[in-house]
């Protein structure tokens, strides 16, 4: 049953130009993105488990950042990608989408936030903890920069410190922008870590501590299933003084299933599945916490969730896809 099959990009994707096609244009195998974060590998076994047992198809993997991934949809090298975040990578998504290099077929989930966290505790306290309230008063992210003594530096006292997002993400540059927006820069360092597993580390010290922290994060994930975390407010999202300073909430962001444009003529049947596909936050972060506390990686997380939510993946297929893939699901 288990063909997956996973090739890794570390800095450029390095793709053969006729990986997964045949001469006549027809897929041999279907090739899907992975960008980094565990609820696009989650999604990307649920559609492989179907495409190959449900329509016989091998797949692959291939991983890389968000913007490389996304290039190599639009070149044919990818083609399904599960978790396109779309405000993310607002202007490639739509350059691209205009160009007519890709397709969007659905929306996987569209019930998600992003943003600067705090654990509630800094907020509201924790008395099964003994936790006192740290920041009462602390409601948007344009407070922080009161809070340099409850968000210490701890390289740089006098000032406190603000996770940003890893180095290399699209989002933290919105973050950047944020700090100039609000005069965070004033009393806050802006620190932006190597990659997502050191901003999770940094948290969840603090978390298990009890220690005041602040940082970016975005839902649906295990870390916002997991732990009470508080997302600090911004004025409503205005799309004008969001691209002039970012001094707003961030922008609505589909989060949606693409496939290059030659993908509904080579595959037609697993195209019209893909157009079906629909979860939400709750269901992603769902599959997330089974993944933390069973130690289980993304493919048998996959097996988990498709046997506990059997009556929604199978409304995405015939039945007779349906019944092969449960068969397979044994």
């Amino acid at each position: 049953m288990r063909k997956i099959g996973i090739l890794f990009l570390t800095s450029i994707l390095i793709i053969l130009s006729a990986c997964g096609s045949s001469s006549d244009g027809e897929l041999d195998k279907i090739v899907l993105a992975d960008a980094g974060w565990d609820s696009i590998r989650i999604h990307n076994s649920i559609a492989q488990i179907i495409m190959e047992e449900g329509f016989g198809y091998d797949t692959e993997v291939t991983s890389g950042s968000s913007t490389a991934t996304v290039q190599g949809l639009r070149q044919g090298d990818i083609n399904a990608y599960m978790e396109i975040w779309t405000d993310n990578i607002k202007e490639l998504y739509e350059e691209a989408t205009e160009a007519g290099d890709f397709e969007t077929v659905s929306v996987n989930f569209n019930d998600n936030n992003q943003g600067l966290y705090v654990p509630t505790y800094v907020i509201e306290g924790d008395a099964e903890r003994g936790i006192e309230p740290i920041a009462p008063d602390l409601r948007t992210v344009e407070d922080l920069k009161k809070y340099p003594d409850v968000f210490q530096d701890p390289e740089d006292p006098g000032r406190g410190r603000i996770i940003n997002a890893p180095s290399g993400w699209v989002v933290a540059e919105a973050i950047d922008d944020k700090f100039t927006a609000y005069g965070l820069d004033e009393t806050m360092n802006n620190f932006m870590p190597g990659s997502d597993s050191a901003a999770v580390a940094d948290l969840v010290n603090a978390y298990e501590s009890g220690k005041p922290w602040v940082g970016y994060y975005w839902e649906p994930t295990l870390i916002t299933a997991k732990y009470d975390l508080t997302l600090l407010e911004e004025a409503p999202y205005e799309e004008a003084i969001w691209n002039e300073s970012k001094a707003t909430e961030f922008p609505p962001n589909d989060v949606v299933v693409a496939v290059h444009k030659d993908f509904k003529e080579q595959v037609p049947e697993v195209y019209d599945f893909l157009s079906h596909y629909e979860t939400s936050s709750e269901l992603t972060e769902e599959a997330l916490v089974y993944m933390d506390e069973n130690g289980a990686d993304a493919y048998d997380t996959a097996v988990w969730w498709m046997n506990q939510h059997e009556d929604i993946w199978t409304s995405w297929v015939s039945e007779e896809v349906a019944d092969k893939v449960k068969n397979a699901l044994q």
